[in-house]
């Protein structure tokens, strides 16, 4: 077995158990915070490593889908930049959230889509073309499009600036991702084999990067956690919820084929939590970051789950269909 294998099979051992990394991690947090707060003031540059993770498993010809195909990449990403932060703010209106999480969710409402936007799609069997196109716009105009609805719907909550939160989204997403394009670019003319071995290593680097994140946020908030309202986590449930829905109904709506309304349900449901839950850690509370992180462990749930049934959709309609029919006897 070659180094790379075994990269690769240490690799998909992490990948595929992310889910059980983080619930443990959680746990461990919950029980044992002391071992956790201090990853507090890394929370950012953890994300930036995740965000370059994400750059390098990008190629100009992903980017220029954007152009290629503008009419459901636009459609896809207006539908997760209108739905899901109004979505957001009628629930902290609707259940009366406090302000803290209040502007948690609508964090994770105005964030954009996540890399686990496009596993899901490709566990799903949709478009994952169009899943990485959408995600990439969403990225590159975050750092104007999420400070925006942010002060909008928050203002008044809000003691942070405009320019303070598109400086931290920006140096946080959209240098990372940017660094990891031009990288990736580099090392496949210059250091193929490194650039190889970086594409088996960096989604497990992504994945221990996150369990770290959700493990510190846990961590800040265990005397939170466990007396946070039913309430709040509906709200968070619901609001998952809408996203998929919609993200489904506007595909048809727009009578996209099945593989890219897929496409579209995975990236308007599934944001970016750990760029809400950076921000929240940098400019509000751990208080704030508390919902985004609990997304963080709900979309490994119902993400995964979905996606199961959509995969299973397609198989169960490629199955040869059974002449029942009988032959009469004489």
């Amino acid at each position: 077995m070659t180094s790379l294998s075994k990269l690769e099979n240490a690799s998909d051992f992490i990948n595929n158990y992310f889910v059980v990394w983080v619930i443990v991690a959680s746990l461990l947090a919950l029980y044992q915070p002391e071992l956790f707060t201090w990853i507090g003031s890394y929370i950012s540059p953890l994300l930036g490593v995740v965000m370059l993770g994400m750059g390098l498993t990008l190629t100009p010809v992903d980017l220029k889908r954007i152009v290629d195909r503008p009419r459901d990449v636009v459609i896809g990403s207006l539908a997760q930049w209108t739905i899901m932060p109004i979505t957001a703010y009628l629930l902290v209106q609707i259940f009366n959230l406090p302000t803290e999480l209040g502007i948690g969710i609508i964090l994770l409402g105005a964030a954009p889509g996540g890399t686990s936007s496009n596993v899901m799609t490709y566990l799903g069997k949709g478009d994952v073309a169009l899943s990485i196109a959408i995600t990439s716009l969403t990225t590159i105009v975050a750092p104007i499009v999420m400070p925006a609805w942010v002060l909008f719907l928050a203002g008044a909550d809000v003691q942070v600036t405009f320019a303070e939160m598109f400086q931290e989204i920006l140096f946080v997403v959209f240098i990372p991702v940017v660094a990891g394009v031009i990288i990736r670019q580099l090392m496949e003319r210059k250091a193929p084999t490194a650039a190889e071995t970086s594409l088996v290593v960096f989604p497990s680097i992504s994945v221990i990067a996150i369990v770290v994140i959700v493990s510190a946020v846990v961590g800040l908030n265990a005397e939170n956690i466990l007396s946070v309202s039913a309430i709040a986590v509906a709200a968070m449930i619901i609001h998952n919820t809408v996203g998929f829905g919609s993200g489904y109904a506007i595909g048809h709506v727009a009578n996209m084929p099945e593989d890219r309304v897929r496409a579209c349900t995975f990236e308007v449901g599934l944001q970016n939590s750990g760029l809400a839950t950076a921000l929240a850690v940098a400019f509000f509370s751990p208080l704030t970051a508390l919902l985004p992180a609990l997304f963080s462990v709900w979309m490994l749930i119902v993400g995964p789950t979905l996606a199961t049934y959509f995969a299973r959709k397609t198989d169960d309609s490629h199955k040869p269909q059974t002449d029942h029919s009988t032959v009469g006897t004489d």
